[in-house]
């Protein structure tokens, strides 16, 4: 095996070398294998960079998109308060039963639910 001296990223006989004393890689492989020297954190650097950009791009939208989201559901609860504001609480306790009648599963998992919420809330403050 030879070891060469010689500038950074010129390939020698028995590899790559990548510093003035020079490093010996495998035998007849250039590349990952027998590959080291300046050129090569420079693309690793510049893809990372890429990568993270990306990520970051990724990111900001879904915020963005989170964001459009919880506004419109916002929205719309708001004009359900207003809605439950105006309207007769005889009525409300009759769309109750009528909804709980037709579909009681539903009627007990948000009962449950809802208990759930009032308890942590309540537990919270003590």
């Amino acid at each position: 095996m030879e070891n060469r001296t010689s500038n950074p990223g010129n390939t020698g006989t028995t590899g790559t070398t990548g510093t003035t004393t020079g490093t010996t890689g495998t035998t007849g492989m250039t590349g990952t294998t027998g590959t080291s020297g300046a050129g090569t954190g420079t693309g690793t650097a510049s893809a990372l960079s890429q990568t993270a950009q990306e990520y970051g791009q990724k990111i900001s939208d879904a915020a963005s998109h989170a964001k459009d989201y919880v506004s419109d559901k916002v929205s719309v609860v708001g004009d359900k308060l207003k809605d439950l504001q105006n309207a007769d609480l005889g009525e409300l306790a009759e769309n109750a039963k009528n909804y709980a009648r037709q579909k009681p599963g539903q009627a007990l998992l948000i009962s449950a639910g809802v208990g759930l919420l009032l308890g942590l809330i309540i537990r919270g403050r003590r």
